[in-house]
């Protein structure tokens, strides 16, 4: 009696512990939400939503003292956003081939020893520092970019959305071939065998039963990825500058949301101040953006897997 008095103590101690963690989650969620809010709300009482979310012309320089010039700067982010767009694009071109190609290899035709080997060594490139991809991405990356530009007549910028685009998809690939390997090899063996035995060669099998079947976990990983490249700063910074042009040339110096938030931040302008608060306005607009581009895929995903079931 005593024994089952105090698993059932256990029980409660525990139910107690694992409602707590999730309670403590959820107000940690609500109160970076409702912190970015707030902050969000003081920079729009400086500038008009429509003028921020629509404008063309991004120039967040204030003027430091009421005798300077250009006392007043321009918030327009959509170039921000379409330099962010332009990298992430570029980005999951590179990494998405690549990471499901590799993951088929290795869930598909690999050995288990060469399977050891090949997993380990793709995901190294996830754990190495984001400098180092930058300072690989302005010594390697650039130069060779720009030979192979300038030879087909073209002009590329020291700093380009092209470089920086590239070599995040290089950071991504491991998240992408990694997920998407573990999703490949979870696939029911019954299902390949159905499929071989009515007389559908390999390929076959991986293209028009595998993949399908794997096909919601492999958007997961392919949406991982797109995160993980949407709040990358340190390679933007480095190789694709800080210029908030308005253009989708990759091959010009462009900028990120995130790149001018870190920027936004540093130096000794006022907390108050608009071009402060901006960096809220965009953390806001980032996050709405991103909630939606997930709750779209998710759609996507169920329309797949109910259509495959």
């Amino acid at each position: 009696m005593i024994k089952k008095n105090n698993n059932i103590i256990g029980d409660n101690v525990l139910k107690t512990l694992f409602l707590l963690s999730a309670l403590f989650s959820i107000a940690v969620t609500a109160a970076i939400i409702l912190t970015v809010l707030i902050q969000s709300l003081r920079f729009f009482h400086f500038i008009p939503p429509f003028d921020f979310m629509f404008g063309l012309h991004w120039s967040p320089q204030l003027a430091m003292r009421p005798d300077q010039v250009a006392g007043s700067g321009t918030f327009g982010a959509v170039p921000l956003f379409a330099g962010t767009l332009l990298i992430t694009v570029i980005a999951i071109l590179v990494a998405v081939p690549v990471g499901i190609f590799a993951a088929i290899y290795m869930a598909e035709y690999a050995s288990r020893r060469a399977h050891a080997i090949i997993k380990p060594l793709l995901e190294i490139l996830a754990g190495i520092p984001t400098v180092v991809y930058g300072y690989f991405a302005i010594i390697s990356v650039t130069p060779i970019l720009k030979t192979l530009a300038g030879s087909l007549g073209m002009d590329m910028a020291t700093e380009s959305a092209l470089s920086a685009g590239f070599v995040m998809g290089i950071m991504i690939i491991p998240f992408i071939s990694s997920l998407s390997d573990d999703i490949i090899t979870s696939v029911p063996l019954s299902l390949r065998d159905a499929s071989l035995a009515l007389g559908a060669t390999r390929s076959e099998t991986i293209c028009k039963v595998v993949l399908p079947a794997a096909l919601p976990g492999i958007m997961g990983a392919i949406l991982l990825g797109i995160s993980r490249a949407i709040g990358e700063t340190m390679i933007v910074v480095m190789a694709a500058g800080l210029a908030a042009n308005m253009t989708l040339n990759p091959l010009a110096s462009v900028t990120t949301v995130t790149a001018q938030i870190v920027s936004l931040l540093v130096g000794d302008q006022a907390f108050d101040s608009p071009k402060t608060l901006a960096a809220f306005a965009l953390g806001l607009t980032l996050f709405m953006v991103t909630l939606f581009l997930n709750f779209t895929a998710l759609r996507i995903v169920k329309k797949y897997r109910e259509a495959y079931e």
